[in-house]
C-alpha cells in the first residue's frame, strides 16, 4: 500500500453549515468560532510555517462571508498567507488559475455546507486529481470541516431522512477519495447521528465509521495514524466483528439489528491505527514506543 506523504484533518463542525442561521449564531460570533484551537494545530502541521492555505467554499451557500471569516480567523492566529477559492460550478473548476494555486499551496480547507456540492462539482475533475496527487506525493495538508470533512473519504454519507436505524434511511455516495474505507459524519454528538453511522458501517463492514463531535478534529498521518484533537469526542465504529445483521433481508424502512458492533470513544490525545483497528490510549507515547511500525511487522 502506498503511504501518502500528506496529512488530513477532519473537523466535526459547529461552524459554517452554509446558511445565515449558523453564521449569525452566538457560537459563530464568539471569539473562538471556527475552532481556533484546531486551526492553530492546522498551522502547526504545515510543512512550512508560512505555507499558503487555500479556503475552498464550494459547499457553502454563503461563500464570500464564510471565506472571509476563515481568513480573519487565521489572521488572528498570525497566519496571513491565506486565500479563498470560490468554485460554484463544474465550469468554474476548469479555470486554470485555480489549479495553479493548488500546485503552489501548502494546504487547503474545505468549508461546511452541503457535501453533495463537493462531490458533484469536483468529482473526476483535473482540479481534484491535482489535489489528490499532491496529498499522495508531497507534505500537503487537506482539511475539511462539517460537510468538508464528510467529503474527504471515498465513502460519503450523503444524508438521511431519519436518525433511526431503519433500512435505506441513510444515503451513501462517493466522496473525494483522500482516504479509503472510512466514512465521516459531523456534528455527531449534538445532532444524535449515531444511528446513521451505525447503518453505514453495517451496510459495508470493511468501512470504519468516524463520528466527529463539535469543536473536535481528527489528524490523520500516513493515511493510517489517527489522533483526536480538540475539546469534544471522536466516535470510532468498527464493523469487522459483526455477527448477525438483518440489513440485507429487512424490508425498506424497517428496523435494523446488528450484533457485535464495536465502538471506541476518543478524546484529545487518544489515537487509532486504522490498518490494525487498534485504539491508542496515549497517541504520542505509543507512537514513540513503536506502534508506527505495526504495518511493517
Amino acid at each position: 500500500m502506498d503511504i501518502p506523504r500528506g496529512k488530513l484533518i477532519a473537523i466535526g463542525g459547529a461552524v459554517d453549515k452554509g446558511d445565515t442561521e449558523d453564521l449569525d449564531s452566538p457560537e459563530q460570533s464568539n471569539n473562538n468560532f471556527f475552532e481556533l484551537g484546531i486551526l492553530a494545530r492546522m498551522i502547526k502541521e504545515l510543512s512550512e510555517p508560512d505555507a499558503r492555505i487555500e479556503i475552498i467554499t464550494t459547499a457553502s451557500e454563503i461563500p464570500e462571508e464564510t471565506g472571509q471569516r476563515y481568513v480573519d480567523a487565521f489572521a488572528r492566529l498570525d497566519h496571513t498567507n491565506t486565500d479563498v477559492i470560490h468554485i460554484k460550478s463544474r465550469e468554474d473548476v476548469d479555470n486554470p488559475s485555480y489549479s495553479a494555486r493548488i500546485f503552489t499551496a501548502g494546504a487547503v480547507l474545505f468549508t461546511g455546507g452541503n457535501q453533495l456540492r463537493l462531490s458533484s462539482i469536483f468529482g473526476g475533475t483535473d482540479f481534484i486529481k491535482i489535489m489528490l496527487n499532491k496529498y499522495s506525493s508531497e507534505p500537503f495538508l487537506v482539511a475539511g470541516t462539517s460537510a468538508g470533512a464528510m467529503a474527504l473519504s471515498n465513502i460519503m454519507i450523503q444524508g438521511s431522512s431519519s436518525i433511526a436505524l431503519l433500512k435505506n434511511e441513510v444515503k451513501i455516495s462517493r466522496g473525494l477519495g483522500f482516504i479509503k474505507d472510512v466514512t465521516f459524519d459531523s456534528h455527531f454528538v449534538k445532532r444524535g447521528r449515531f444511528g446513521r453511522l451505525f447503518q453505514a458501517v453495517a451496510t459495508n463492514p470493511v468501512c470504519i465509521g468516524i463520528g466527529l463531535g463539535e469543536d473536535t478534529g481528527l489528524l490523520i498521518t500516513e493515511g493510517n495514524k489517527m489522533e483526536a484533537i480538540g475539546k469534544g469526542l471522536v466516535i470510532i465504529v468498527d464493523g469487522k466483528d459483526i455477527q448477525h445483521s438483518n440489513i440485507a433481508s429487512a424490508p425498506d424502512n424497517q428496523p435494523i439489528s446488528i450484533e457485535n458492533l464495536t465502538v471506541h470513544i476518543l478524546v484529545e490525545g487518544n489515537g487509532y491505527i486504522l490498518s490494525e483497528r487498534k485504539f491508542l490510549a496515549s497517541y504520542s507515547e505509543q507512537i514513540k514506543m513503536g506502534i508506527e511500525n505495526l504495518n511493517n511487522e
